[in-house]
């Protein structure tokens, strides 16, 4: 019964997880392309999000990682965000998808986790500075892929191995723990790697 319960609440509430982490991811992604546009305009510019040493877009927008592909990064974010902004808004429609289409959009999610975990890996270790509008970009994400794949395994939807059955089972039952272990996971590396500069500011 409190499986069912579960259940039946992610799925009302996905649409709405789906249109507010579309929208802040969306929002994110649309500032930091208009700051790399004003930077590549006038070389002198200064972002507003440049706070300190550590705290910086500009440290990270400038390097060749924050435009992997010949250009801005966070183009990608505009068109794969508004994506899901219009599935949330369709599931709050009514509309109803086949196995295949949730399996598309749970692989479009799993490439944005992968990303974000290689961009923040890059930010954290390698460039050392820290993108206050990449982090909204890595939450909005972190959140859309953790209740994506509950629901996911909630409908039956993945396709996996009978040893996964049991953590898939947990997850099912327990819908919030994918995202709150990537956040802590992300909270505490960079608490960590930048602890010298977080005393300074106490």
């Amino acid at each position: 019964m409190l499986v069912l319960s579960m259940t039946t609440s992610l799925k009302r509430s996905l649409p709405y997880i789906l249109i507010m982490g579309g929208l802040f991811g969306l929002l994110a992604s649309g500032i930091l392309t208009t700051e790399k546009i004003s930077s590549l305009a006038d070389a002198s510019y200064i972002p507003p999000c440049n706070l300190s040493p550590i705290v910086s877009c500009g440290s990270v927008m400038n390097t060749a990682q924050a435009s992997l592909f010949g250009f801005p990064n966070s183009l990608f974010g505009i068109a794969g965000f508004s994506i899901v902004i219009t599935i949330g808004f369709s599931l709050l429609a009514g509309a109803l998808y086949r196995k295949w289409f949730w399996i598309g959009l749970q692989t479009g999610m799993s490439v944005a986790i992968l990303s974000v975990v290689w961009l923040a890996y890059q930010s954290i270790f390698i460039i050392g500075s820290l993108c206050p509008y990449c982090m909204v970009f890595w939450a909005a994400a972190i959140v859309l892929y953790s209740y994506t794949t509950v629901y996911n395994l909630q409908e039956k939807n993945l396709p996996l191995p009978a040893w996964a059955t049991s953590t898939s089972s947990f997850f099912e039952k327990n819908p919030h723990l994918i995202a709150i272990g990537l956040f802590a996971i992300v909270i505490i590396t960079v608490l960590v790697k930048f602890w010298s500069y977080w005393v300074t500011l106490v």
